[in-house]
């Protein structure tokens, strides 16, 4: 397990998020480079129409989910899911989980981080978690970096409110999108999908999915998480536990379970799993933590997890026709009879 210090990083509704240049302002940050190479839950619409600028955000969301794709692979190609990332919300704070495995078909697996952080101390903390188009999701993060070094009029340091930063990051996406599809000859699908969290100022911290067309949506009360990528494996449990007053920790124990129970049902989502967990109102870089497949802490949780679910299983109640004492491993020995 490392453990870092850092100083800078359902359903959806149908829904337009217009964007307006001219009325968003944005920090300057600095964004932590790969691990390896440089490099949906019921909720809540919250995006607010603004300023139309040169690019009209055009199309409705679809189910959110994106593989991450190569920018070699045609858009009539098999999508692959190369990606599962998540984000809770507690009372506590956020909690931020990722895992960094990529491909452009099965003989071209590689490394890259899909988390991006950036922290101004004692003012903002922001997080970002990308899956799709890996030429796009680059280019969304370089030219977010871009605009903070050259103090752009519109950079993450100058928003006021996380809203305001999901419109930033939504209408760069979209741009990038455009400009990738204008020099494509091959029908290549270059869509990407985030997950932006954070906090700003005074303002409570909010994590937000942002779509391929620039749309957003809110994390639900009721279900304060959100996934992109291979979401099916790792939900159940997100959906049995993570509520608001879950502590922040038994939070980012959760996202890991969740992971792995993803990681052993998908072979295309793999490590190293980078989690970072920020408590509200701290407006500090958090914790930010990597694992490996044989990390000893890593494979304790999931080896006591499915310890636990074996326990629960056999705690359950046992059919009319079952001795009582009858236990899983006897159970399993008869044949289930």
């Amino acid at each position: 397990m490392q453990e870092h210090s850092l100083l800078y990083s359902g359903i959806p509704w149908t829904c337009f998020c217009i964007l307006d240049t001219n009325a968003r302002h944005a920090p300057s940050c600095g964004s932590r480079l790969p691990v390896h190479m440089m490099h949906h839950n019921s909720a809540l619409w919250t995006g607010r129409l603004a300023p139309l600028a040169a690019n009209p955000l055009v199309g409705l969301p679809k189910d959110g989910i994106f593989g991450d794709y190569h920018p070699s692979m045609s858009s009539g190609s098999q999508e692959h899911s190369m990606t599962y990332c998540l984000t809770t919300h507690v009372t506590g704070g956020l909690v931020f989980c990722s895992d960094s495995r990529t491909n452009a078909g099965t003989d071209n697996v590689s490394i890259y981080s899909k988390m991006h952080h950036f922290c101004w101390p004692g003012d903002r903390f922001l997080c970002l978690l990308s899956a799709g188009n890996l030429a796009t999701t680059q280019g969304v993060v370089k030219r977010m970096q871009q605009d903070i070094d050259q103090d752009a009029e519109i950079h993450l340091l100058h928003l006021t409110s996380m809203a305001e930063a999901a419109d930033y990051v939504g209408l760069i996406n979209a741009e990038v999108q455009r400009n990738q599809a204008n020099r494509d000859t091959a029908n290549t699908n270059f869509e990407a999908t985030f997950i932006l969290g954070g906090q700003i100022g005074a303002e409570m911290p909010a994590t937000y999915m942002i779509y391929p067309q620039g749309n957003y949506i809110h994390e639900s009360s009721d279900h304060p998480f959100l996934q992109i990528g291979e979401i099916k494996y790792g939900k159940p449990i997100l959906d049995r536990v993570v509520r608001p007053d879950l502590s922040l920790e038994a939070a980012a124990r959760c996202a890991l379970v969740s992971m792995n129970s993803t990681m052993r049902s998908n072979v295309t989502v793999g490590p190293p799993v980078e989690l970072l967990i920020y408590r509200a109102n701290s407006l500090q870089a958090g914790r930010y933590l990597t694992f490996s497949d044989e990390d000893p802490f890593y494979r304790s949780i999931g080896e006591r997890w499915s310890q636990g679910l074996l326990r629960a299983l056999d705690d359950l109640p046992r059919f009319a026709w079952e001795s009582a004492t009858t236990n899983l491993t006897e159970a399993t020995e008869n044949g289930g009879r």
